[in-house]
């Protein structure tokens, strides 16, 4: 599912015109980013969780030329579903 599919699946659930609901996907999205930029955890009561990880700097291998290398520490988007989700999922 893409996001004019989300956009039109809230158009149908919903009755709002389709502009409505693409500004209220967008609008959605846009709180749940900006949340997770500044830190916060992000916790959908029986959908899951969104919460930004970080990576710690570490030795990898170039595998194409075998060299030794340093991989910079980062930063990654971690989700862990919630228990109605997984219920659903295991039906």
């Amino acid at each position: 599912m893409n996001k004019s599919q989300i956009i039109e699946s809230v158009q149908k659930e919903t009755g709002l015109k389709k502009k409505d609901a693409e500004a209220a996907v967008n609008a959605v999205f846009a709180s749940i980013e900006n949340a997770l930029v500044s830190g916060d955890k992000v916790q959908l009561v029986g959908f899951g969780t969104f919460e930004v990880k970080e990576r710690a700097e570490r030795a990898g291998i170039n595998p194409a030329t075998r060299e030794a290398i340093t991989i910079p520490a980062s930063k990654h988007l971690s989700f862990t579903a919630g228990k109605t989700l997984k219920a659903n999922l295991n039906k």
